[in-house]
This record gives C-alpha cells, structure tokens and sequence, in this order.
C-alpha cells in the first residue's frame, strides 16, 4: 500500500480523470507492471517441478496463479497449473513443491472449486511429510473473517506434515503488490534452498477499491400488485463510473433506526457518546447504525458477550436486541467491551443489470425484498429492506465488485443464459452491451419465476428484443401456472436436441441464481449430454470438465 500522502495525492489526481482518462492510465499502468515482473525474471535460473493451484470464485486467484506460472516457467521451473477443482487429489502426498492460491468466501468458507480440496485434506489427512508448499490467501478485510480459508488451509498442510516455503500471506481487495512481492519472497527461497524467513505480517489496511455516491434515479417494482413478491429494478447515477456485464455492486446497509434507538436504550448509553473503533472515533448511534451488525449474530459472538456479562449463553444465532434482553448487561464497561466485540456489517453484492454502453454513468440493479418468517414474526433481509425503502433522489455508498469469472466472449461467439428470478439481472446486462457493440453472436435466454402474469420480470424488454434481432430465442417456465411445478432446468430438457447442438458449435453457458437451481440445472445438463449426446455418465462429466477448462460454461451462483 501507499504512504498515507502519496495515497491522498493519487486520489486528489484520480478524481479529476475522466473515464477515458482513467481507461488509458489502466493500461499505461499495468503496462508498468509487467514490464517490472519481466525485469525480475532475468535473474539465476532454477531447476526442479512446480504446482501451483486456484480456488476461485471471481477470477482474482486464477489470474495471480496464472501470472505467478508464467513468471516460475521463465526462471526454469516445470510448473503445473490447476483449478483445485480440477486437481487430481491423489497427487498431493507426491508433490514437492506445492502453492496454492485461495479466496474466502461466505462464512470463512472456501470457494466452490476448492471445496473438495479442502475437505480432502481435513477429512483424509494424507501423509504430506515431502512436501513444500505456500499459500497466498485472499479476502477482503470488510468482512470479519477475512482469509479465513487460505489460513485454514496453510495450518492444515502443517499439521500433516508439509513445510512451508514461505509463510500465509493474506491480501486484501488491493492485493496485487503484496502478491507479487511474496511470490518473489517465495521464489528466493527456491533459488537459495532454504526455507524463506517470515515475511513481516502485513497490517490490515483499509482497500484502495473507489466507493462512489450513488444517486436513485428511479425504483420500479417489476411484481404485479398480486404478487407474493417485490423485486425492485433501482437505477442510479454516479460519476466516472467503470465496470463490465458480469460484474456487482457491493453495499453496506444501515440498521433500521427504530431497532438501534432500541439498543441504545437497553444498554442504558447516551447515543452521542463517542467511542473509538477500529482506530475511529464514532458516536454510538451512528456505530450502531452503520458500522456493526446487530443482527442474527453469529455464534462467535454470542460467546465473546456470553463472556462479557459472565454468563453461560447456548451457541445459537441471535439478533443483538434480544441478547440485551434475555443477558442484559451490567456496567458502563461492559457497555463498552460488547460494542468492540460485535463485528462489521458486512458488504451485500448486487449483480448488475445495465451496461454502460447503453446507460452512460448509470448503473442498474435488480433486488429482491427478501422476506421470511421467524417464530411467526414476518422479517425482512437487512439490505434488500434497506434498499427498497430508499426513496428515488436520495443517495447511497457502493463500489464494484469484478468478476473476472462471468465475462461475455467475443462479440461472434453463442451465448446461453440461464437466470430464473433476480438471476436475470446480469443477462439483462449481457444483451444491453451485445446489442450495443453491435454483437454478431446469437445468444438464447431462459427465466423463470412462479407467474405469468406477475413475476415475468422485464417481460416487455425481453419482447422487444426478440422482435428486434438483440436477443435471438427466450424460453420461459412458471412454476405455478400449472399443477405440475415447471422449472428452467424442465425446459432445458425439453429443448435438449437444439440445446446440445449450440453448445457443440461453440455457444458459451451462463447460469445465474440460488445454488440449488445451479445443482438442478447442472444435473439436467449431465443427462442432456449424456442422452442427446450418445454418452456415458463418465464420458458426460469428461464433456462438462472440458466445458469448463475451456471457459465456456460460466456460473454465478449464491
């Protein structure tokens, strides 16, 4: 990271560029960069094999790994480059050298393609006593447990036995220096034959990512008045804005003020008092309303106040103002130690809906209100009740969210889109910058939602484009229009022969949505190429593996 007054001088010279400007310093600056990593690899070469693996879910790991490769390759290293999906895990205990590159995700959880990996290693404990290794974790320090998964899994090879080349480097959202420096730590280490000293551990700083002030231009619920739902399409304005189809909008919602005022009188604390946290001097109301989350408290938590107020507490979830009132605390002090142990309101991601080609400073977004019941009292999701009770002209903070993993192809290739509900906003995207470069690709989109007549989610643009060329086929399923409960994956299946021949001829597939759908939609998908295409169970996954390998089938699901 910067020095704080070079930081401030580069922000005071970056607001002034337009989004041309800021475009061509993107290029002139990591122009700069590779020339740097093609100078440091003119140095002493070395022999021997090397693995180096990715667990990602937005591509950030995947393009370190493959840079780190690349540069190992130029001094004389072997290197095998693998997603840890992909990874053949009977080849750990032969390794010797072994790095991995890994994201954090959720609840300190792993990303999906490193989810096998990581149970291999806890679950089979394999005899790793050959091995050396290094793991470059990354994360994002807005969320508590930041780099949990890369730290898991670096104290895991220990314990069976591996030996580290280098130690854990966790990477914040800017993480392309710290990356390369401890890959050129790492490499030294090689090059000496030794095992590489501690690099210094780096201190948690706050990310270079640009937050803009965004601006509600419009908010439109696209459910009919009968319907059981409300999806919100939230358009908003904001300056020098720079994104592509495929990526999100990270927001940090406030607590509803009513449940903070509430708080503040169970603790027995003046709301003006001002307190310190992370390093920042707030008042109580406002900490309380838009830095710590007070809700559905995880369990590490509850027993961090359980030890606070000197209470033995059951290791559940729950929300902070029914703590207070089931443990109330007893002093001033306590007071104090509860407010540094609740943790940060964590970021919410948005896929968005709109390309800039067609919405110049503008971006869209498509929320659900989610809604549910708990012990028979109707709750609302923190962010998307506090987004779509914002009125239009009223104004917000959000940044954006790359996803390296879920880009269009070139302009003549297929596309497939599968999006049922809000799974639909990234696609909507997709067709804005197809259709606004001018795209020669044919591209297929299916939906679906529960009806017809009140939950067809941007039905009049998706007709129009049909009538218009920019989106050459839709096919929609309404789950309760009928007895019979009908699916997007139902109509994958009924579509099998024409759906099996775009993928042959190149089409790329995206889907989009709830993780079950992705699992129900990839089952189908195995038993399309599987029927329609002449082969075996095996011979399918082998298909799918290589749509993948090849980047063509794409998923953001959650």
């Amino acid at each position: 990271m910067l020095e704080e007054v070079k930081l401030n001088e580069l922000n005071y010279f970056v607001e002034r560029l337009s989004r041309e400007e800021l475009v061509w310093l993107n290029g002139y600056v990591s122009g700069l960069i590779k020339n740097s990593l093609q100078a440091e690899t003119k140095g002493t070469k070395i022999s021997g094999k090397l693995t180096i693996t990715f667990g990602t879910e937005t591509g950030n790991s995947k393009k370190l790994a493959t840079e780190f490769a690349t540069k190992a390759r130029k001094l004389g290293l072997t290197v095998k480059l693998a997603s840890l999906d992909q990874y053949r895990l009977s080849d750990l205990s032969k390794e010797e050298r072994f790095i991995t590159v890994i994201s954090t995700h959720g609840e300190g959880e792993p990303p999906a393609a490193a989810k096998k990996f990581f149970n291999h290693i806890h679950e089979s404990r394999p005899d790793l006593s050959k091995l050396q290794y290094g793991v470059l974790a990354l994360g994002d320090s807005a969320y508590p447990l930041f780099c949990k998964a890369g730290e898991d899994v670096d104290v895991q090879l220990e314990r069976l036995g591996g030996k580290r080349i280098s130690s854990v480097q966790k990477c914040d959202v800017d993480y392309e220096i710290e990356s390369h420096e401890w890959f050129n730590h790492l490499i030294d280490a090689l090059k000496n034959g030794v095992q590489a000293s501690p690099i210094p551990a780096a201190v948690v700083k706050h990310t270079g990512r640009k937050t803009y002030t965004g601006k509600i231009l419009s908010k439109v619920n696209l459910n009919a008045s009968d319907s059981t739902k409300e999806t919100y399409h939230i358009e908003i304005s904001a300056a020098d804005l720079v994104y592509h189809p495929g990526d999100s909008i990270g927001v940090i919602p406030k607590n509803p003020s009513t449940e903070v005022e509430s708080i503040i009188q169970l603790l027995g604390v003046d709301k003006n008092k001002v307190v310190q946290n992370k390093d920042h001097d707030y008042s109580v109301v406002e900490l309380l309303t838009s830095k710590l989350s007070i809700s559905y408290l995880p369990e590490r938590v509850v027993g961090k106040y359980g030890v606070i107020i000197n209470q033995s507490i059951p290791a559940i979830r729950i929300d902070l103002i029914d703590l207070l009132k089931i443990y109330p605390t007893q002093n001033e002090n306590q007071v104090e130690e509860v407010l540094q142990a609740l943790e940060p309101i964590t970021p919410r991601l948005y896929s968005i809906s709109s390309s800039l080609l067609a919405h110049e400073e503008e971006v869209h977004i498509t929320v659900a209100r989610n809604c549910f019941q708990l012990d028979s009292v109707t709750r609302h999701g923190l962010c998307s009740n506090y987004l779509s009770k914002l009125p239009e002209g009223s104004s917000f903070e959000f940044y954006i969210h790359k996803n390296l993993q879920f880009r269009l192809p070139s302009q003549d290739k297929d596309i497939i889109m599968i999006g049922p509900g809000t799974g639909i906003a990234p696609f909507r995207s997709f067709v804005e910058e197809r259709v606004s470069t001018g795209a020669t690709g044919r591209s297929w989109l299916f939906f679906g939602d529960q009806h017809f007549s009140s939950d067809f989610l941007y039905q009049t643009e998706w007709q129009d484009y049909i009538k218009t060329g920019g989106l050459t086929k839709m096919n929609v399923a309404f789950s309760r229009d009928q007895i019979e409960k009908i699916y997007v994956q139902h109509k994958l299946l009924h579509h099998a022969s024409e759906f099996l021949e775009w993928l042959t001829n190149g089409a790329y597939l995206y889907v989009c949505g709830a993780k079950s759908m992705g699992l129900d939609v990839e089952n189908i998908l195995l038993e399309i190429i599987s029927i329609d295409g002449r082969k075996s169970e095996e011979e399918a996954q082998v298909y799918l593996n290589q749509l993948i390998e090849e980047g063509r089938y794409l998923k953001d699901v959650y």
